[in-house]
């Protein structure tokens, strides 16, 4: 018996890095996982590797609610229901604030905030219906405390969608939490040159290592689960220490 058996989720971003090992866990507990990103390719793979009995892969663009349209009735066509989604799709960039153009904070704002709106809106009157889900919206670390303009912005803007989304689907018996990762080993992270930045401040970290996807996504279980049945409107940090300082 798995936590999630008889669960369906949807992960957004799903395709790598830590989105993937949360649709990787969560189908390992029972649940049939719908995968979406814009990366096709491994999308599929890893849909294909889960197996088209446990999985499902969706392209998706997180900022355009026709896509989210899309997913929802997608989800509903095979698998028939909702029970949980993790708004795990972001991105991130730092510039110092002088170097952010425009067009640079119009897309991390759409990626971040407004894809996490319009996944909020698009499955909640799925699981009001049903009177039951678990949305899990993947925050940071910055949603906390003070990062990069652009993305410190959105990530803190998560944060507050969850407690007003908790407060209004509360009665609904539909759960809003955050998830709020420090920093983890995901391609994000691991882009070209960063790799000795990245060890230099795993040492300002209290527990002086980066974290695995998977410690994110055995607490993206637990939000997912029955286990956390009173949880809602609330934020759950995995940052190894580093908002404790």
């Amino acid at each position: 018996m798995g936590k999630l058996d008889g669960k369906v989720a949807i992960v957004t971003g799903a395709a790598q890095g830590m989105g993937a090992a949360h649709a990787k866990l969560l189908a390992s507990e029972g649940a049939q996982v719908v995968i979406t990103d814009i990366k096709e390719a491994v999308g599929q793979q890893l849909a294909a590797e889960l197996g088209a009995d446990r999985a499902l892969f969706v392209t998706h663009n997180v900022a355009s609610a026709d896509d989210w349209a899309q997913v929802v009735a997608a989800t509903k066509e095979k698998f028939k229901h909702i029970d949980i989604l993790v708004n795990n799709a972001g991105i991130t960039f730092a510039k110092p604030l002088q170097e952010i153009s425009e067009a640079d904070y119009v897309k991390i704002f759409q990626i971040n905030q407004l894809g996490t709106f319009l996944g909020l809106k698009a499955v909640a009157k799925e699981m009001v219906a049903q009177h039951s889900g678990s949305i899990i919206n993947i925050s940071s670390l910055n949603g906390l405390v003070g990062g990069a303009v652009g993305y410190t912005d959105t990530k803190f803007a998560v944060r507050g969608m969850t407690k007003a989304a908790a407060l209004e689907l509360a009665p609904s018996g539909v759960r809003v939490n955050s998830v709020h990762p420090g920093v983890i080993e995901t391609p994000m992270i691991a882009q070209a040159g960063t790799a000795d930045a990245v060890k230099a401040f795993a040492k300002a970290i209290p527990m002086k290592r980066i974290a695995k996807p998977e410690e994110v996504s055995k607490l993206v279980l637990y939000l997912a689960s029955d286990d956390s049945s009173y949880s809602t409107g609330a934020e759950f940090v995995v940052d190894g220490g580093m908002s404790a300082q």
